[in-house]
Order: C-alpha cells, then structure tokens, then sequence
C-alpha cells in the first residue's frame, strides 16, 4: 500500500489554496490543504451541507465564523468544529510559513 506524508511538498506557487482529497467515501471526506497567504475573498462565507472538522497543523490562520459571531486564531495543532450550514471565512493566514491543514467533512 503506497504512503502518503501531510507535509509533502507543494507547487511554488500557489496562486489559490492547494487541496488533495486523501479519502473519499459516501459520508466522509478527508483533505489536506495548504494555504499561504490566502484568505476568503470579500463578502464570500462557506456555507456547507456538511460538518467540518479541521486541524491546523502546521501555521498561523484566523477565522470568521457567523450564528453567533466569533473569531478564532488558530496556531499549530489547534483544531475546530464547524456545524454544518455554520457560515465561516478565512480572515488570513500566514505567509512565512504553508498552513497545513487537515479537513475531515462528513454527514
């Protein structure tokens, strides 16, 4: 079975977040995404039909989340649940260093 690592390396340039999806099943979706820089264009808010939950595991990022409103910094190894239909957004994220995150989407 061929093996994978979180931290491989990326594209030089990354024009827009990079995303693999590691593992795809009816309920379950997990990916690993590398930010640098990115953040949510003006007035964009993910509004998704599944639950996410999502590990910094590398980096420094922060989010916007509505119902209620709230910000959260997250360093590396912080983690977050986000509910379903819970409307979020990503205020930054670092540039020194990739944001290496790890999504687990699921019904």
């Amino acid at each position: 079975m061929p093996t994978s690592h979180l931290f491989a390396p990326v594209p030089g340039d990354l024009p827009e977040e990079w995303v693999e999806v590691l593992e795809a099943r009816a309920s379950v979706r997990i990916e690993r995404i590398v930010s640098r820089g990115h953040s949510s264009p003006p007035g964009f808010w993910y509004d998704q039909d599944e639950h996410e939950w999502v590990a910094l595991l590398r980096g420094e990022a922060e989010l916007e989340l509505l119902d209620p409103p709230e910000r959260i910094r997250l360093r590396a190894g912080d983690f977050l649940q986000i509910p379903a239909h819970r409307r979020h957004r990503i205020l930054w994220t670092s540039r020194e260093t990739d944001c290496v995150w790890l999504a687990v989407f699921y019904r």
